[in-house]
């Protein structure tokens, strides 16, 4: 407590002092304000660069085009806007001894396109990316509402050093400079947005539809304004304002959307609009609906091992996919501007995302190695040893939520400014009534006469084939009902509320200003999970087999045989007819139903102050962050040998002080050269610090609600070229030192509370790990190539990540010791390539990404790693302006089929533990805007 008083009083005491400094030299000078707009006065150019020649002094337009010089002593002056793929503009202006004066500066004049198409994507930018404090890439929409991808995760996947982790073939989970998704912090309008998963802090992007969004700003360098919570990025999410445009803006659209292996047409719809009530008053919003069927091919394996030279897995699993994902994004905001000096705004979001999966599966378990085999395959036989054969059905829905909702303004008054906020958002993800998994059996013994082969000659696709006992292997009666795993509850809940001001002081200087800024922010957060399962076994007169009430169904599988086989949707209404019938297994229902509740608090509080110069060369921004967390982690303990639970409670609280420095230096027109050094952290999963233990007789698994939070030191070196009229080529060097990083460890012959275990399994911190990598990034109109192909657009970067980390891991006689591992999730390689055409009505795009294999998970030892394989994706997308205000678009997505590939590296050979492809998905509709 005596230390959170210390805090505040430094905060107050600069607070107070900068004031003291300010007032004897009020209203000494005058004011220059003005907006920036393109000249077809559609848009405000947010981010053009405008410069007070004569002083050397520049200022940033805001998102509405805004901006303002202090303290301007009288005199004639020049005043210069800048924006990328506009010619300069220039205006002389007057400035009296007081009051404020007003200048408005027009850039397209002479024929830029700055707000229309990829031209105008493209300008918009590399002029939010030149302008930035530190190293930052942007994503944003054009004046009429096109965004370039369907959802932001795919959006993001264009920027350098950008990776996008799949599930189900939809980008989802986003991995900037090669580094897991946990890493990365995500906000919507300043807010930080809560994950609804219960065991992630990273936010599955997917949730939200790119078509509310107006841009998307990857931070990969920290200021002590900003949240310190990531070590990757910060990926800032902006919704549509009213203030963004100087006209109003209705966008309608219309869209099918046509899978291959499902064979069906999905439908999509949109709208938004930004409409101003007034002067000073605007609202602007929209809503969007997705609902998108698609189907997977799956195969997995695991339990490699070796037995007298020959490699083997002993589960093999044939996996049928059929998904139905129904999106619901909507957006509300309204600004109000109060007399000259203050803007308010409050702003909404909410975010649906349901998921309805059906999920048919074969499955074989082997207990003995193979009979015979090979390299190229092996042979089990049931007299050899018992082969379950299980043939099961998931039918899981699940919904996510998320919303937020912000109040705020902004008060600038000459050399004084003043930002606060307002605000709460809410992640949610409920399961209740799936059935996941109703398993059938067939258990194979000595005397069966069964045998089944696997051809392991491809790696990414292990074929079977029945040697014997087809019959039985084929005959439904032959499998009875194991179980049936109903989830009556699976309830995770984030939340988190937050205030946050700032204020800051300019002070007009000899060839610049300086600024002083403080700033405190509280953020109070909360995740719970509640999980109620019920596990059901058959209790009827007779066995409850497969082929009886008329539950089977066709397959639609590729890669293998699987019938006979559960339809997808008979056993449900079947199950709930007869659930008198199934009985109650109350060991498994304990078991699965009090192991996985938890509740963590998380409370933030920080505080900052800064120094910033700013000249029309040289920017300077150093200060320092402090950040206090306090949490309150409660868990059980679940003994398994006699059903105890013990509630389990623990609270905490640690301080961190992160100092940063930032550099951005113009020497000449158009070449920027950046540098940062700065600290942060990322606070451990609460999931993994959730004090939850079970022991099952010798074995254990359990949180660590001591885990320390991820902290490092991270370095920024960059140089970007601004050349013609919409061009960029830039590269940059990076290095992170990270301490405390968080890895899972099962530990042999130990004990816990007093019981001796022969493996425990939970989450440490380990050693130090080290990240350094480069990027290089181009951007080019080429209107300078005579026509017709003058509408070229060229897109590329690539980025390098070398990072490594030291794990404990395990020899072969259980024997601890230190290796070398590539950090999960960290692609050594990554690019994307984006060609494009617009001219006249017609705009074309071609879209490649690439990203190089990675560790997913790490295990016991090398060769039990989870590696993901190499992957390259590609688009195609065009559109065809009818009138200048109606389009027709059409996209073919993931043209190559490029399917999903993890492995071990075991016994001198990549081995399958999952294979997914997905085929191609084609979209298509009509897009209008008034």
């Amino acid at each position: 407590m005596h230390q959170l008083r210390s805090i505040r009083s430094r905060i107050l005491l600069g607070t107070c002092l900068s004031l003291a400094a300010a007032l004897p030299g009020a209203a000494i000078a005058s004011d220059l304000v003005g907006t920036v707009s393109d000249a077809t006065d559609t848009r405000a150019l947010q981010s053009a660069q405008v410069r007070l020649v004569e002083l050397g002094r520049t200022a940033e337009a805001d998102r509405d085009g805004s901006f303002r010089f202090s303290d301007v002593p009288a005199g004639t002056y020049t005043l210069e806007a800048r924006y990328v793929g506009a010619a300069p503009v220039t205006r002389t202006v007057e400035v009296p001894a007081s009051g404020t004066v007003t200048a408005n500066l027009v850039l397209g004049t002479d024929g830029s396109i700055l707000v229309i198409g990829q031209a105008a994507n493209l300008s918009s930018s590399l002029s939010r990316q030149r302008a930035a404090d530190g190293v930052e890439s942007v994503l944003t929409r054009d004046g009429i509402g096109q965004f370039p991808d369907q959802n932001v995760a795919e959006s993001l996947r264009r920027l350098p050093g950008v990776n996008i982790l799949d599930d189900q073939g939809e980008g989802r989970f986003v991995s900037i400079r090669g580094l897991d998704p946990e890493l990365n912090a995500a906000s919507v309008n300043g807010v930080r947005l809560p994950a609804p998963e219960s065991d992630v802090r990273s936010v599955a992007l997917d949730v939200i539809s790119s078509d509310i969004i107006e841009s998307i700003e990857v931070k990969k360098s920290l200021t002590p304004d900003m949240d310190a919570d990531t070590i990757g990025a910060s990926i800032e999410i902006r919704t549509t304002s009213a203030f963004d445009r100087k006209k109003d803006l209705l966008v309608v659209k219309a869209e099918g959307s046509y899978n291959d292996l499902t064979e069906s047409v999905s439908p999509k719809g949109s709208f938004d609009f930004s409409k101003k009530l007034g002067d000073n008053v605007g609202v602007a919003g929209g809503v969007s609906y997705y609902k998108r069927k698609f189907a997977t091919n799956n195969q997995e394996m695991d339990g490699w091992d070796e037995d007298d030279g020959l490699v083997y897995a002993d589960t093999v699993e044939y996996r049928d996919y059929d998904v139905e994902r129904e999106r619901i994004s909507a957006s509300l905001s309204f600004d109000f501007r109060v007399g000259d000096t203050t803007t308010l705004y409050a702003r909404g979001l909410y975010s649906q995302f349901d998921d309805q999966e059906y999920r048919r599966r074969l499955t074989f378990e082997m207990d003995e190695a193979p009979s015979a085999g090979d390299a190229n395959g092996v042979s089990f036989d049931a007299d050899d040893g018992e082969i379950s054969v299980q043939r099961d059905l998931k039918d899981r829905f699940e919904r996510q939520r998320i919303r937020s909702l912000v109040f705020g303004g902004e008060t600038d008054s000459g050399p004084w400014n003043l930002k606060y906020s307002a605000s709460w958002a809410k992640s949610s993800e409920k399961e209740a009534g799936s059935i996941d998994p109703v398993v059938y059996e067939r258990v194979f013994e000595d005397g069966d006469g069964f045998g089944v082969d696997f051809d392991y000659r491809r790696d990414r696709i292990v074929p079977y084939a029945i040697t014997s006992g087809v019959a039985a292997f084929l005959d439904p009666s032959e499998y009875e009902l194991d179980k049936v795993e109903l989830t009556t509850l699976s309830d995770a809940r984030d939340r988190e509320y937050a205030l946050k001001a700032d204020i800051a002081r300019s002070f007009a200087m000899q060839d610049g200003a300086f600024t002083l800024q403080f700033g405190t922010k509280a953020r109070w957060r909360k995740k719970s999970y509640n999980a109620d399962l019920e596990v059901y076994e058959w209790d009827g007169a007779d066995d409850l087999t497969l082929d009886m009430h008329d539950l089977l169904g066709p397959q639609d599988y590729d890669l293998a045989a699987i019938e006979p086989m559960l339809a997808k949707k008979k056993f449900r209404p079947f199950f709930f007819q007869n659930i008198g019938s199934f009985e109650l297994d109350d060991g498994d229902t304990f078991e699965e139903s009090e192991v996985a509740d938890f509740m963590v608090k998380e409370d933030v509080l920080a505080g900052y102050a800064l120094g910033r110069w700013d000249s029309d060369t040289l920017r300077i921004i150093g200060g320092v962050r402090v950040e206090q967390t306090k949490n309150d982690i409660r868990g059980k303990e679940v003994i398994l040998d006699d059903e105890t639970v013990t509630p389990l409670r623990f609270t905490r609280k640690y301080t961190d002080w992160l100092p940063s420095l930032t550099f951005r230096f113009e020497p000449q027109q158009n070449l920027v050269l950046r540098a940062a050094g700065y600290r942060s952290l990322v606070r451990p999963k609460l999931s993994k610090l959730a004090p939850n233990v079970i022991i099952d007789d010798d074995e254990g698994e359990a949180g660590n609600p001591f885990l320390k939070p991820y902290r490092a030191w991270n370095a920024d070196l960059s140089a970007e070229y601004y050349f013609g009229r919409n061009a960029a080529v830039s590269a940059g060097f990076f290095w992170k030192d990270i301490k405390d990083y968080i890895v899972d460890v099962t530990e042999f012959d130990t004990s816990y509370n007093g019981i001796d275990l022969d493996e425990l399994t939970t989450a440490i911190n380990g050693e130090s790990a080290e990240i350094k990598g480069f990027e290089f990034s181009y951007s080019q109109q080429m209107s300078f190539l005579p026509a017709p192909f003058d509408g070229l657009l060229a897109q590329f970067n690539y980025t390098y990540t070398d990072a490594k980390g030291t794990l404990v891991s395990y020899d072969g006689d259980d024997q601890p010791y230190l290796r070398t591992i590539a950090l999960p999730a960290s692609s050594k390689h990554t690019f994307n390539a984006v060609l494009g055409y617009e001219k006249g009505p017609v705009s074309l795009r071609v879209a490649g990404t690439y990203r190089d294999k990675y560790l997913d998970e790490a295990g016991g030892a090398a060769n039990e790693d989870r590696i993901v394989a190499d992957q390259f994706k590609l688009d195609l997308s065009a559109k065809f302006r009818i009138t200048p205000g109606v389009r027709i678009f059409a996209e073919w997505v993931n043209v190559t089929d490029a399917p999903y590939f993890a492995y071990q590296q075991f016994e001198g050979r990549r081995r399958l533990l999952q294979y997914e492809d997905y085929s191609w998905t084609a979209k298509f509709g009509v897009s209008a805007n008034f």
